[in-house]
């Protein structure tokens, strides 16, 4: 029954997430071992049509979380910390993508092409995971001096659309035979960051409007259902005219914090009791796409990659971060906090094994290896390492 599934998500991840803090540990492990739990690879406790519907709802949930984090980037704070932002979008992603590909390709006897797209699958930071730490970073004022869990936030929110975009050239090539030309593929990775921003500039100023000057008086949970039903526009216009609509939807809560930031701070408040329901079926749910099995296969030498490939997005993420005003150790935070990998790899991670790759059960057993290695890695750091690597402080450094 689809209502029981509903009821065992809740219900066991609510306890799990409560049970894991008072380890102090993430409680988003909790939640994604419930997830592993009720999966269909251990104990397949949850319906079918729960499951058909995971992807939709998992968008749902991160469509949420992305308009809390545009909710709170105020155009001041991202002007101190733009170019370092910039930089995080692009270089640890790249810095992995390609370690990874150089590495699988001489430990594991992939081919070139193949080693491309488990490097761009694995490269994705998990917006999932990053989004509600960096959040809460910021609520709680740790890095804000320096603006550190702002640069994460924007840094982050467009990593995945270089990943993926060079996910998809790889396996182009390979369907091609390496014909395909992966410098049209990449020529469209700023055309995606541009017009998803615009698509974000257009319909968030067109919110704005509506809730400045509609005749008609909606109440606050009215006014954030209109939010949320724009924001999922947003997505499936984003995908119909191949832009990055997860980037408009961050970019149209920033809009709406620029025209009134009464305004957002309403809309915030909301969606965070929202976020309370959605975090649990967001990470059950990335939980039950958890094959323990298929991970295993990864073996050893899978787990040395995945290694040496967050080592590449270290190296990337000190790059990106060099000549600005962080220091070694914020800088060594912002490392930690792009380790997670859950989401992208979850949605893509079996697309070469569907396609006919050769090689396509090895990759997808490296991509669930690395949710399972980065997921719990990368939110343990964030927890343990902020408060001893940040200094707390509510507003950004004037200097910065």
């Amino acid at each position: 029954m689809v209502l029981l599934s509903i009821i065992m998500i809740l219900f066991l991840g609510l306890i799990a997430n409560r049970l894991f803090q008072s380890m102090r540990l993430p409680g988003i492990l909790g939640m994604i071992f419930v997830g592993v739990l009720l999966g269909p690879y251990v104990t397949n406790s949850l319906d079918m049509e729960i499951l058909r519907l995971s992807k939709d709802i998992r968008m749902l949930a991160l469509i949420i979380i992305l308009l809390r984090a545009g909710l709170g980037l105020n155009k001041d704070s991202l002007k101190k910390v733009g170019a370092v932002a910039l930089r995080m979008t692009a270089i640890p992603c790249i810095f992995e993508g390609l370690t990874i590909m150089g590495i699988a390709h001489y430990l594991l006897g992939l081919s070139l092409v193949d080693s491309g797209m488990l490097g761009f699958i694995i490269a994705a930071v998990s917006p999932a995971v990053v989004v509600p730490a960096m959040i809460n970073l910021k609520e709680n004022g740790l890095g804000m001096k320096k603006g550190i869990p702002i640069i994460i936030l924007a840094g982050a929110s467009a990593d995945d659309i270089f990943a993926i975009t060079l996910f998809y050239s790889f396996l182009s090539m390979a369907l091609s035979g390496g014909q395909a030309s992966i410098v049209n593929q990449i020529a469209r990775i700023p055309v995606e960051v541009i017009g998803g921003i615009l698509l974000g500039l257009i319909l968030g100023y067109g919110l704005s409007l509506f809730y400045k000057k509609s005749k008609i008086r909606l109440r606050e949970t009215e006014e954030v259902l209109v939010l949320i039903a724009t924001a999922i526009g947003m997505t499936l216009i984003g995908d119909r005219i191949h832009v990055a609509g997860l980037l408009a939807v961050m970019t149209a809560g920033f809009v709406i914090l620029e025209k009134s930031s009464k305004q957002a701070e309403k809309l915030s408040s909301a969606l965070s009791h929202i976020w309370v329901c959605a975090e649990i079926f967001l990470f059950v749910l990335i939980g039950a796409e958890v094959n323990i099995q298929v991970a295993l296969q990864a073996g050893g030498l899978g787990i040395l990659v995945i290694l040496i490939g967050l080592i590449g997005r270290s190296i990337g993420v000190f790059l990106a971060t060099s000549h600005s005003h962080l220091n070694w150790k914020e800088r060594l935070f912002c490392a930690i906090a792009y380790m997670p990998k859950a989401t992208v790899q979850a949605a893509i991670g079996g697309i070469p094994l569907t396609a006919g790759i050769a090689t396509g059960d090895r990759i997808l057993a490296l991509a669930v290896m690395a949710i399972v290695i980065t997921a719990p890695l990368g939110a343990i750091g964030i927890k343990l390492f902020a408060p001893m690597l940040l200094e707390k402080e509510f507003t950004l450094d004037e200097e910065a």
